[in-house]
């Protein structure tokens, strides 16, 4: 499953929103991302041509099965990559920008074992 890492984004933001706030809209991911409305709205027709997202009537997001594995992978990689570079002491904003660089790039198997590391060492 191969897709843009811009897309990625986009469908990293609708999960975390939807985790923090229960409900997503267009213009939640807009001001999450920084980007503008007709950017996200552009996106999200593509999003939703390719199968990774619906949209209610009311204009709500929501993540089909095949756009919540994509989210899943990249969310969890964020907050895990994030954490790490926080603890070796790089400042909050700056492990989440180069977190955010690292997700989509880093192959699975070293994002595994970076994870296994990270876990085993922060639970002693």
């Amino acid at each position: 499953m191969q897709i843009h890492e811009s897309a990625e984004d986009y469908l990293e933001a609708i999960l975390a929103i939807k985790e923090e706030k229960g409900l997503v809209r267009s213009v939640d991911v807009a001001q999450r991302l920084g980007v503008s409305k007709p950017s996200v709205s552009r996106a999200m027709g593509l999003l939703r041509e390719n199968g990774y997202i619906t949209m209610g009537r009311e204009g709500w997001l929501e993540l089909t099965p095949a756009g919540y594995e994509i989210a899943d992978r990249i969310y969890e990689r964020h907050r895990i990559l994030s954490r790490w570079l926080a603890s070796l002491g790089v400042p909050e904003e700056v492990a989440a920008q180069d977190a955010c660089r690292m997700e989509h790039d880093i192959s699975a198997i070293t994002f595994q074992r970076l994870k296994e590391h990270i876990l085993a060492n922060s639970q002693g």
